[in-house]
């Protein structure tokens, strides 16, 4: 089947995470993505998690938001390099940048010059606060998102303060929320024929995300504070506990779910507590119901309670390692981590995350080496193999 969006051709100038998680996903649902590298290569090619990959520069991180595009490499100092690219977007369908605001403009690529070469051009800029603002300016890392958008400020516990999210968050984010604004732009060039500039911002695509505390706040007058392993349900049966081996994160959230729960546990006498009556009351008792719950997992193991708890009708999981649940038989049986043959062995990497009955998303082909695809996307412009070694000697590409 065909992918939604084979057929659309995307510059990629974008580096490190935000940027290019959002041509990823594009990529994977088939967009031809020409990712723009200068001549060494980005920074995240050689991230030192793996000496042998960085040393390839296709560091682990790097890879698994980099299939299934090409590579090109340019130096946009050159007047040389920046014609090529001018080339390109009058062929494009998108061009994406995470640069601070204004540096493409410098270059003479951003918005305004290449929507004059091609006014169906979709310009997607994704930066820490947007292209206009009195923060437009500010470097934009997804710790200092995390910090400023309020995430820490509910992630963690009191006794050890404000907690980052144990991945960049706030980059994947922004990514998913630039990949659906160029989708959106895409589909509304159908209607209008134009193109337009798509300009994300990662603090307002996290707010967006925080939309449940948002309204907590502005509605209710609700403040939030640092809610540990607290479900927002604010639920005493929807936190995390202490089994025989490990530790069972309880999703009890409505009266018959707790009724299973307390019966699996063999625990039926508290339904009768009046310390336990209802949710209110379960709150204002939490420690003494919390010591009856984990003196009755002490008896099993996480895991085993996983399976009796889940048979019973009261949601919970125990706590898997990323090395465990992509083997999990339900990932497995979807095919959510995708395989590819490499040069390097077979591996694997996440997918988009959703299935598609026609033509959904799929790994073609690992990230690319470094400029890889250079001499076949100049050649594609009409440029001759001696044009193109010579601008190799001249390191323009």
């Amino acid at each position: 089947m065909t992918r939604p969006f084979e057929g659309v051709k995307i510059l990629d100038f974008t580096q490190v995470l935000a940027g290019p998680y959002a041509s990823y996903q594009l990529a994977l649902l088939g967009a031809d993505v020409i990712k723009v590298e200068r001549r060494e290569g980005e920074d995240m090619r050689r991230t030192p998690l793996s000496r042998e990959w960085a040393e390839r520069g296709l560091a682990p991180g790097w890879q698994a938001i980099n299939g299934n595009k090409r590579s090109l490499t340019l130096d946009l100092s050159k007047p040389e390099a920046i014609e090529i690219v001018r080339k390109l977007a009058a062929q494009a369908d998108v061009v994406m940048e995470n640069f601070r605001p204004g540096v493409m403009d410098k270059l003479g690529i951003g918005y305004e010059a290449l929507s004059r070469i091609n006014p169906r051009l979709i310009y997607c800029a994704v930066s820490g606060f947007g292209q206009t603002g009195p923060e437009r300016l500010s470097a934009g890392y997804d710790g200092k998102i995390q910090a400023m958008s309020g995430i820490m400020a509910i992630t963690g516990h009191e006794e050890t303060g404000p907690t980052r999210a144990g991945f960049a968050v706030c980059d994947v984010l922004s990514g998913a929320t630039a990949a659906f604004g160029v989708s959106s732009a895409l589909f509304q060039r159908n209607h209008t024929g134009k193109g337009q500039l798509v300009d994300v911002s990662m603090l307002e695509a996290t707010l967006a995300f925080l939309s449940g505390q948002i309204a907590d706040y502005s509605v209710a007058g609700h403040r939030q504070q640092l809610s540990g392993n607290q479900a927002v349900s604010r639920k005493v049966t929807a936190n995390l506990f202490k089994a025989g081996e490990g530790y069972l994160l309880l999703a009890v959230n409505n009266e018959k779910q707790y009724r299973a729960l307390m019966a699996a546990l063999d625990c039926e006498d508290t339904l009768k507590d009046p310390r336990f009556v209802d949710w209110f009351s379960r709150q204002e008792n939490e420690t003494a119901l919390r010591a009856i719950i984990e003196d009755a997992l002490s008896k099993k193991g996480a895991r085993e309670w996983e399976r009796i708890l889940d048979a019973a009708g009261a949601p919970c999981a125990s706590i898997w390692k990323v090395e465990e649940v992509i083997d999990h038989p339900q990932i497995v049986e979807r095919g959510a981590i995708q395989e590819i043959d490499t040069p390097y062995g077979r591996l694997r990497f996440a997918g988009s995350g959703f299935r598609l009955a026609h033509g959904g998303g799929r790994l073609d082909r690992m990230a690319p080496e470094l400029g890889a695809h250079t001499d076949e996307v100049l050649s594609s412009l009409g440029y001759g193999e001696g044009e193109i070694r010579d601008l190799r000697t001249r390191e323009i590409i």
